[in-house]
């Protein structure tokens, strides 16, 4: 590779390596509550090592089979990125079936006098669901963080009777501080086995609740997408490959 090749190379990094810290000074801004947003300050100074390594022939240095492992590690990186991120895109717009018995909301953080972003828009779809099939009970789920006022669960009912959903049509379940817990603490509340299930959650999060919801018995569960924040959606969508690959593993 030519001088001009590899400055092209280090300035392409180092763009990339500063949009990166940028970024993750947004997603620290908007306090959701996990500090994922050191995952771009890592991207950052791997961008930096990348455009530093062809800039001052650091890869040329390197004995030829570490150059080999690393392509082949970069390679099945790439591969599992776009399957993983094309399963979760398959979900996205799942709005599941009319007339469900139940529908599970996935907690997410809450503040004292509000849902955060990304709660609101699960709430909205469930707000929307249920006045769309007055038969269907909703449970809430989530549990109270260190960081939260009170229990998600109370949170969300709050916004849901405030939104004119009758408190008799609302479940809290407040115990929960993983997706899982949500899950299988919800489908304690559910009498019926034989009941029709939705699980409501952000669209990035559906493909992955839906297994979690299928690992613990629930198999017919349907999956109903809401919206997410547009400019924390690359966080998210970046932040569910990695929680697929825990689950997976």
């Amino acid at each position: 590779m030519g001088t001009v090749a590899r400055q092209v190379v280090f300035g392409v990094c180092m763009v990339l390596a500063f949009a990166c810290v940028c970024y993750a000074w947004a997603v620290f801004k908007t306090h959701s509550g996990t500090n994922f947003w050191m995952v771009w300050v890592v991207f950052a100074v791997l961008f930096e090592a990348l455009g530093g390594g062809f800039l001052f022939h650091w890869w040329d240095a390197m004995p030829r089979l570490i150059r080999d492992i690393l392509v082949a590690l970069i390679c099945i990186a790439v591969v599992a990125f776009g399957t993983v991120e094309g399963c979760i895109v398959s979900k996205m717009g799942a709005q599941g079936k009319p007339g469900l018995d139940y529908v599970i909301v996935l907690g997410a953080q809450v503040h004292r006098a509000r849902p955060s972003r990304v709660l609101k828009f699960r709430l909205d779809k469930a707000i929307e669901y249920l006045n769309d099939n007055p038969k269907t009970i909703c449970i809430v789920s989530g549990g109270q963080g260190s960081n939260e006022p009170f229990p998600e669960a109370q949170g969300m009912a709050d916004y849901l009777k405030t939104n004119g959903i009758a408190e008799s049509r609302i479940v809290e379940e407040s115990k929960s501080k993983t997706t899982e817990e949500n899950i299988i603490n919800s489908k304690k509340l559910i009498a019926d086995e034989n009941a029709s299930v939705g699980i409501i959650t952000n669209d990035f999060h559906v493909f992955r609740a839906l297994q979690i919801a299928r690992k613990n018995g629930l198999d017919d569960a349907q999956g109903i997408a809401a919206g997410s924040p547009p400019d924390m959606l690359v966080n998210n969508m970046v932040r569910e490959f990695f929680a697929e690959i825990k689950f997976l593993l």
